[in-house]
């Protein structure tokens, strides 16, 4: 048997965590660099030409709610959540192993509930709208569940390394799944 000196490709799961990694990045690398642009281009139009983009603040603020939330599931996987864990640091390991799953189940029940609420909060003011651009009201709601499906699907997706409490910057996920893959 003849081995080869070309690194394993990932696995098809790895793939698809990869690829929902970077698109949840990309979404908020784009929010907020249009947040930037908005904001910027209405800062230009009222000190240089004495007019406002009416819409602009209404707009950012939406999107804002939106990055706050899909990045919530980024900042979960790089271990970036406030945590108090000097306790469970001082605790033998398995009962350390177990307050882990603890932490972890009882996370992933409450995204779900706020998937679940989210979503009828978002149905619920659906019909009303924004003052300045006339937008579904649900709209910013709507992040709130978009936001923790993306979360929980983040835990879910690296369940054991939150269990061991071994967080991975996104942008080092190439080297550490080519890591994986090697092993």
């Amino acid at each position: 048997m003849a081995f080869s000196d070309s690194p394993a490709r990932p696995s098809l799961a790895g793939r698809l965590e990869h690829g929902f990694v970077r698109l949840n990045q990309a979404l908020i690398v784009l929010l907020m660099a249009s947040m930037a642009v908005l904001v910027f281009a209405n800062v230009v139009m009222r000190y240089v030409f004495n007019q406002s983009i009416f819409w602009v603040e209404e707009f950012t603020q939406i999107q804002m709610i939106w990055v706050a939330y899909l990045g919530a599931g980024l900042a979960l996987r790089e271990g970036r959540h406030v945590a108090v864990d000097m306790l469970q640091d001082l605790l033998p390991a398995p009962l350390r192993h177990a307050i882990r799953w603890f932490i972890a189940i009882a996370t992933a029940l409450f995204l779900l509930a706020l998937v679940v609420l989210g979503v009828q909060i978002a149905e619920f003011t659906w019909s009303q709208e924004t003052p300045a651009m006339g937008l579904p009201a649900g709209l910013p709601y709507l992040g709130i569940p978009l936001g923790a499906a993306a979360m929980l699907l983040h835990l879910l997706l690296f369940w054991r390394q939150f269990i061991a409490r071994e967080f991975v910057q996104t942008e080092d996920l190439d080297d550490h799944e080519a890591e994986e893959a090697a092993a």
